[in-house]
Order: structure tokens, then sequence, then C-alpha cells
């Protein structure tokens, strides 16, 4: 998986095989080829236990089962089973640091989440107080209150979440994405989050960017609990949701295989900032690449339609693992901001069905999808798939050429408005501009992400080019 390219599938959305409008694993195992005629090498899926979906699935209510609406273990044994059988690897989303209030755990255990007898300054990730009240005391939810934290000092829930890890991997499971491992371990006093005396380095609301943030998260002995998960998964695939800068991401990259570079996905499409973005990461070991997801939106949405193929050419030519979200390889649009029906964050417009032919229905579902789709007569897979031209072939050509680019990376002076860099043999050059820029691009010109994108020595406004020596 050093340079691999992972496909995320958020399950609620990518098939339905039964009619009730809700993705499930039978669908995805429907689809399979799909991803293998596209070239990735794995598959990861957003979480499927049992849930109450506070939170659609970040909310955990048993580590070891799958929701009934997404099917049972049977179907993930032969979801697994098909995708091995066709190369692919299957990685699963799990969620150490906190589970579902219903979770049996929450009842039986509750010794094994954290508690105060007041609140202190901690922030939840959704705004407001993390705590809330129960029986006369406070437990912490770094996230939803239906969310209650895990207390990863006691010995219990180390053990218990070792089992959980080793469930998945002694069914077929080849690794994990490890869901806001950041928040795994806080300060045991609880004491107070200091004042910010520096920015951040990455996005926060006003309310967090107030705090330093050193207490309620990314404790100093957090390497302790991320040896135990290490030690639970073997040399299974570990990525880590870390939401922190690059020059921060110790001890989380001496523990796990690859950690999201959030700098890159923040940042504007600008190329000051993206070669800085960039640059920054690969000085950091173990870089993957994710330029968009269920959180935080679509590729063609978060740095604009024109520039989703340039956006894509960027994501698939970086050295590292490169995590594509489901429906980006065909440039799939976004629901309207603020029209929600079910996430209390406002995140329902990053995860609409995918598009697979261009009936209203999108060839997703018979029955009525649980979010209506919102561009499938524009953007689907049946039409593009056999189009030399459209943006599915680009990322599939994209994602064949990886497998040629070498390990060597130098970023490269080219001048303002471009973001150029070298991949072993190959030369990448992207314009973030509305304007035509001279770049002067190393060898036969092997891809383009649109036909005549690079003429006389001039690159076309929001447009990418590779050259091979």
């Amino acid at each position: 998986m050093r340079d691999g390219v992972v496909y995320q599938i958020y399950p609620r959305s990518f098939q339905d095989s039964d009619g009730d409008g809700v993705g499930d694993l039978a669908g995805i195992r429907s689809r399979l080829d799909h991803l293998v005629w596209l070239g990735v090498d794995a598959l990861w899926m957003s979480p499927i236990y049992p849930s109450p979906m506070a939170d659609f699935g970040y909310d955990v209510a048993g580590y070891m089962d799958v929701d009934p609406v997404f099917g049972d273990l049977a179907q993930f044994d032969a979801l697994t089973e098909a995708a091995h059988e066709r190369g692919l690897r299957v990685l699963m989303d799990v969620v150490p640091c906190h589970t579902s209030i219903e979770h049996p755990w929450f009842r039986e255990h509750p010794d094994w989440y954290i508690w105060a007898d007041r609140p202190n300054n901690w922030i939840s990730a959704f705004g407001g107080s993390a705590w809330a009240p129960r029986d006369g005391r406070y437990y912490l939810h770094s996230f939803y209150p239906e969310q209650p934290d895990l207390d990863w000092r006691n010995p219990e829930v180390i053990e218990a979440m070792q089992d959980a890890l080793r469930f998945w991997l002694d069914r077929g499971a080849d690794g994990y994405r490890v869901d806001a491992i950041d928040r795994l371990l806080k300060d045991p006093q609880l004491r107070d989050d200091p004042p910010a005396s520096q920015p951040f380095g990455l996005p926060l609301r006003e309310d967090e960017a107030k705090l330093a943030l050193t207490n309620s998260r990314n404790a100093p002995d957090t390497g302790a609990a991320l040896a135990k998960i290490r030690e639970a998964c073997g040399d299974a695939f570990l990525v880590g949701e870390v939401y922190l800068p690059s020059a921060r991401w110790q001890p989380y990259s001496d523990y796990f295989d690859a950690v999201f570079a959030f700098e890159l996905l923040h940042s504007p499409w600008d190329a000051h900032l993206l070669r800085a973005a960039i640059e920054a990461t690969t000085r950091q070991p173990r870089p993957a690449w994710v330029m968009s997801n269920h959180d935080f939106g679509r590729l063609s949405a978060r740095f604009g339609e024109r520039n989703a193929r340039a956006a894509a050419m960027l994501l698939l030519t970086l050295p590292g693992p490169a995590f594509l979200y489901q429906g980006d390889e065909i440039g799939q649009g976004e629901g309207p901001p603020g029209a929600t029906r079910f996430d209390r964050a406002g995140r329902d417009r990053h995860r609409h069905p995918m598009q697979w032919e261009g009936s209203p229905r999108g060839g997703f579902t018979t029955g009525e999808p649980w979010l209506p789709l919102t561009d499938p007569a524009e953007r689907n897979v049946a039409g593009q798939r056999d189009d030399p031209t459209s943006m599915l072939s680009l990322v599939r050509e994209l994602i064949a050429l990886r497998r040629e680019l070498g390990e060597q990376f130098e970023p490269l002076d080219a001048g303002e408005g471009i973001v150029a860099f070298r991949r072993g043999g190959h030369t990448v050059a992207i314009n973030t501009t509305s304007e035509p820029l001279r770049v002067a691009l190393e060898g036969e010109l092997c891809i383009q992400t649109a036909a005549g994108a690079l003429q006389d020595g001039r690159l076309a406004p929001h447009a990418g080019a590779i050259g091979v020596d």
C-alpha cells in the first residue's frame, strides 16, 4: 500500500441491493468490478457496525457485528472474499475514541468512560461543552452527546478494543482507517485547555481557535495507547485520521502506516498555498493524501468544478497512499448547502448516492433513495466509461500511471500559479489560475486533463499535464 489508491465507500450511498433506498454490503459486492476496472488497490468502508445513527455509524453500539441496515456478518464475509478474489484489500473504519451512548458498555461498565464532578472548558467537535450531565456527574463527549468518550487508560477498555480489532482482521479485513485518533488520550487530570498562544495550523471553529487544545486531545502518552492498537493489528494496514499539522504527527506516524494529510485537503486552490502544504507534508514520514471525503465535501465542490480534473491529477500523482472518495471519479456534485434531513452538522450534502447511470435514481436503488441523487443525468458511470475524454477515463489513466511513478519526489519552481514536481522520470504541472501560463514540461506529453491543455509551452487555465522522459 506504499503508493496504493484506496477507494472510500460510504455504504449508505454506494449501492442498494434490496430496494429500501439505503446502500448495503450486498450492493457493494455487486459493484466491485467497477473498482477493479478503475484500478484501485483497496476499498475503505465507513462504519457498518450496529448504531442508532446519531452520527451515522460513528456512534458504535457494538464493535463485533453488522447493522441490519447494511446486512449481516455472512454478507461481510462474502464481500471480503469477493474483494480478495479480485485483488482488492478491505479496510474497515474503526472508532476507538468513543462509543454510542446506547452501547451496552455504557450501562454495564460506566468506569470504562471518562467522568468528572464538574465540567472543564473542553469543547465538543460540534460546538458547546464537551460534557453532559448524567446521574449527578458529567461524562465526556468529544463529539455529540450521544458519543461518550472511552477511557483508554483503563486496561479493560484496551483489552475489549483489542478484541474488536482482532475480530474483523480474523474475518478477512486487511486493516483500518482509525477515526479521530488524536482524541484518544486526554489529560488525566482533566485540566482546562489553556488559551491559544499560536495558530493551530488547521482550520478550527472560532471557539476552538481561542484554546491551545493541549489537554483535551493529543496527550503526551498517546504513544502507549497507539502501541496497543498496533499490537492487536499486527502487520495490518493502519491509516490515522489525525487532525494535526504534519509537523506534529508523532507519535502517530511511529505506529501507523500512513497519516491523513489535512494541510492539503484544507488548502485553497492557490499554487503558493498548495505547494506549501505539499512540501510541509512530504517532509514528514508516511503521508496519506486525501482531498475530499464524507465529512469535508466532494472534490468538485471543495476546489471548484473547473478545477476538479486538475485536483484529481494532483491527488493521484503525489507520493504515498491516495484516498479517492466515491463519485469523485465522475466529478459528482453535491447537494445544496443547508439542506439537512439527517446529519445535524450539515454533512448530508457530501453523502448523496453514487450515480451509476443517468436515470433519476441513478441505478443506485429501485426504491426511494435515502437522499436524492444530485446530478445523475449529467454525471454517471455508464455515460463516462466509454468516453476517452471523460473525468472517469482521466482518473483511470492516472491510477494506471501511478504504478509507473518512482519513489523520488522533487518539488519544482515553475513560477507563479503553477504547482509542479518530479516523480522519477515524470514531471507533473498544474495551472491553478484562470489564465494560460508558460511551463517547461520535460519529456514527452503522456496525460493531460483535457485534450490540448498544453500547447506551445502554455498550460491552459485550470488544467494539468504530465510529461515522461
